[in-house]
């Protein structure tokens, strides 16, 4: 019997799947547009970004298949919408991948000299993107052991360094520290660019449900992981910018690695190498968490008959290789061409596909309950329509400003969309033919 993801697993794996790099220098970026306020912002995003997950928690209890939001997507709004989402989340995923894996060969070549060359970091992200596949490859069981570590050596480092940060603060000399630079006092403007750039920090959550044909119960755990998530990682961005503020203070609006300056002057050379290799190991833990997601993203599309059946295919261990090696080669492509850096201008647009109509879709779903007589008995948003009417203005709000501030990437995302519309006809027949099998019970 095929291996699955216990609910711990899922919590780890969407953790995973959020807490990458950006977290190890967010804290300096902010609090040099906004000073103190960032505090205020962090804790305001955390509470919008909560929204938007309740809103993929409870869409995510209805269903027992791989595809998450793009699922979603498809049952709320018809099959043409469901194709867009899922199409570009398919190639979000692997352009993501192949930017994960370029930033792991850079990274690393500067801690082995000898690979600090095109082709050595080139070298590197191939290796890992073979390394991640084969991984994939073996099993669920195999994914879930490596993701379960990777991700708590992950945490290990940004426990510690709260834990010092709580209890060891005051008793260190923070005399030696580099002075800060003038702070302007924060206005609308700045207030936004940082909710903005906080705001994306928060991100990677929706991935979760692509892979809920891998879990135990997905319709009991799936839902009631993502908030578990998103409270673990709220509660460590907001705690990892107040230790930064409180221990490094004006010069944290200079600093270059706020977090492992912080963790030097909590617990010497020692704590900053760790929060170092912390870093280095969150960039491996993304790595695999992309190649996890990429590929469960492509085994959704062939479930409902979007792409070929050939995406099916399954290997001794219950692994669907093919998708797997199709978002395999298509990593290594992008991540050789270097385009991807140009093509993850669209990732605006595909985040926001993703919220929008899912936080809409659970404002239809029960209104499709009740017109049907249906008691849905699944995790259910309190507070009635507030909270998911709340998430999908915030989301639109958030599209608009963004547009605002890079119109290029709105465009470049629009522009994905429009490109790929025309080859929906001929999914259509297989979608089709596919979802008269679910009806049949032939699939799920």
């Amino acid at each position: 019997m095929k291996e699955k993801l216990g609910f711990w697993s899922i919590v780890l794996l969407g953790i995973n799947c959020i807490i990458g790099t950006g977290i190890f220098g967010l804290p300096n970026k902010a609090y040099a547009m906004i000073g103190e306020a960032s505090v205020g912002v962090i804790i305001f995003d955390a509470l919008l970004v909560i929204s938007i997950a309740l809103c993929f928690a409870e869409a995510a209890g209805r269903f027992k298949v791989n595809g998450g939001p793009y699922i979603y997507a498809k049952e709320a709004f018809g099959t043409f919408f469901g194709y867009e989402v899922g199409l570009m989340k398919w190639l979000m995923g692997i352009i993501g991948w192949a930017t994960f894996a370029v930033f792991l060969g850079n990274r690393l070549a500067l801690v082995f000299p000898m690979f600090d060359t095109p082709t050595g970091r080139m070298a590197i992200a191939i290796f890992s993107i073979l390394f991640w596949s084969v991984v994939n490859l073996m099993g669920v069981r195999s994914s879930k052991i490596v993701n379960n570590i990777v991700t708590l050596g992950k945490l290990l480092p940004l426990f510690l360094f709260i834990f010092a940060g709580i209890f060891l603060f005051g008793k260190v000399d923070t005399a030696t520290l580099a002075e800060g630079a003038a702070i302007a006092s924060p206005n609308g403007n700045t207030l936004v660019e940082a909710a903005i750039l906080f705001f994306f920090a928060f991100t990677g959550f929706e991935a979760i449900g692509i892979a809920a044909g891998d879990m135990v119960d997905p319709q009991k755990n799936l839902p009631k992981a993502i908030v578990v998530v998103m409270l673990i990682v709220s509660a460590v961005y907001i705690a990892i910018l107040l230790i930064c503020m409180k221990v490094l203070g004006p010069s944290l609006a200079v600093s270059k690695a706020p977090v492992a300056e912080a963790a030097g002057v909590l617990l010497g050379k020692g704590g900053k190498s760790f929060i170092m290799t912390g870093i280095l190991i969150s960039i491996i833990g993304i790595n695999m968490a992309g190649s996890y997601t990429s590929t469960k993203s492509g085994v959704a599309l062939a479930e409902t008959g979007l792409v070929p059946e050939f995406f099916l295919k399954t290997n001794s261990k219950g692994v669907h290789y093919n998708a797997v090696l199709a978002s395999m080669f298509g990593t290594i492509i992008l991540a050789m061409s270097g385009s991807f850096a140009a093509l993850a201008s669209i990732g605006v647009i595909v985040r926001f596909i993703q919220y929008i109509p899912t936080c809409a879709a659970v404002l239809i779903f029960r209104k499709r309950d009740r017109e049907n007589g249906i008691k849905y008995d699944g995790f259910t948003i309190p507070f009635g329509s507030t909270v998911p009417i709340i998430a999908l203005v915030v989301s639109i709000i958030l599209l608009i400003k963004a547009g605002i501030a890079t119109p290029h990437k709105i465009v470049y995302g629009l522009g994905g969309l429009v490109v790929v519309a025309p080859f929906y006809r001929f999914s259509k027949e297989r979608m089709q033919k596919m979802d008269e099998k679910v009806a049949l019970g032939g699939a799920n």
